[in-house]
């Protein structure tokens, strides 16, 4: 009589195929939201020297 056969898990190394899959993921991720983040500053920068060339806001404080 033979025991039970019991399935045990093989390690495997890591694939390569799949680890530069999630870097390129993981990269192009985290490069979308820097770029959004810096459109966002080129907006605030460009509102501001718009206003400022309208003459809407200074930046010299006006005396009292």
């Amino acid at each position: 009589m033979a025991g039970p056969r019991i399935a045990h898990a093989t390690l495997k190394g890591p694939s390569v195929v799949k680890e530069i899959c999630i870097g390129i993921v993981l990269g192009i991720a985290a490069g979308s939201v820097w770029k959004m983040h810096h459109w966002n500053e080129q907006k605030k920068v460009r509102t501001f020297y718009d206003l400022l060339e309208k003459g809407e806001i200074s930046v010299i404080a006006e005396e009292k």
